[in-house]
């Protein structure tokens, strides 16, 4: 995954409507219509906006099925994101045991 791949899906996560739709879209695809009355609080055109912005992440992939658009989650981003994400947790790891054994060493 490369820098510029990694920035799109954190900005696509960033966003508190677009980790909520990343969470519907969990327990299967929706029609673009059904993921829109999810939030009743937001025009059709704002959740279409958050919409794109998933798409351009690959985060969800756009299905149609006859006249309507289907919405469904694509993981791998997240996944590659979390293998970046790894290394640093191995870093501080390393460093929790190192201050672990100067705690106890004293």
């Amino acid at each position: 995954m490369t820098a510029a791949q990694i920035d799109r899906v954190a900005h696509a996560i960033s966003d508190t409507t677009r980790r909520q739709i990343l969470d519907v879209l969990r327990a299967g695809p929706q029609r673009a219509g059904d993921l829109a009355e999810r939030f009743p609080r937001m025009s059709r055109p704002a959740v279409s906006k958050h919409l794109r912005v998933l798409r351009g992440s690959r985060l969800v992939q756009p299905q149609r099925r006859g006249r309507e658009l289907w919405y469904q989650l694509n993981p791998q981003p997240l996944s590659q994101v979390n293998a970046w994400v790894q290394q640093y947790e191995e870093f501080w790891s390393d460093r929790l045991q190192k201050l672990k054994r100067a705690a106890e060493g004293s």
